[in-house]
């Protein structure tokens, strides 16, 4: 159990400079909520329309 907590903590400390990277880049990104938006509002939609059928 020592071991796999020491692994989990070597493998976030890894990681780390990777995702903190990341969120800096995506900070400095354009928005495109739309391109978001879109699909989780045509899935929301679909479900909704596969329960109405029901």
């Amino acid at each position: 159990m020592l071991v796999a907590g020491a692994l989990a903590l070597l493998v976030i400390f890894w990681i780390f400079p990777g995702i903190k990277e990341t969120i800096r880049i995506s900070r400095e990104a354009e928005k495109d909520w739309p391109g978001f938006l879109f699909p989780i509002a045509f899935v929301i939609m679909f479900v909704i329309f596969l329960i109405a059928m029901v």
